[in-house]
């Protein structure tokens, strides 16, 4: 039997990627793949040393999860890798982040057909 709302959500990731989205780099060692990325933020609370709960923001990058494709085998996100963004004359560098025990990715639909990663800007390079 056709799972419709599979069908719908891989349609609606082919509309993500033609239509909301940006090229990035995704690296982990030396391992590096292009794949299409549409930005996003996600708010959490993080306690500071003196234990006083603070907002801070995340920058997300939804991709496809069968795009992530390393040293020739699909894989999940893991924490320390970087995501190369450019902007304008700018290569913004993000690197993959826990946030605060909640995770650091998470499916952004149903089916896992799109990944939710989030990460933090840790430095900035002029090419």
């Amino acid at each position: 039997m056709v799972d419709l709302l599979e069908q719908g959500t891989a349609w609606l990731d082919g509309m993500r990627q033609t239509h909301l989205s940006r090229t990035v780099t995704y690296q982990r060692g030396v391992d590096s793949v292009d794949i299409a990325a549409t930005l996003g933020t996600t708010t959490y609370e993080v306690a500071d040393e003196a234990g006083v709960i603070v907002q801070a923001k995340a920058t997300d990058f939804i991709v496809s999860a069968e795009a992530l494709v390393l040293g020739a085998a699909i894989t999940k996100p893991q924490v320390g890798d970087r995501i190369r963004v450019s902007s304008g004359t700018k290569v913004l560098i993000f690197e993959v982040l826990d946030l605060g025990g909640a995770g650091h990715y998470r499916p952004s639909d149903p089916h896992g057909k799109m990944l939710r990663i989030h990460a933090k800007q840790v430095d900035e390079e002029t090419p």
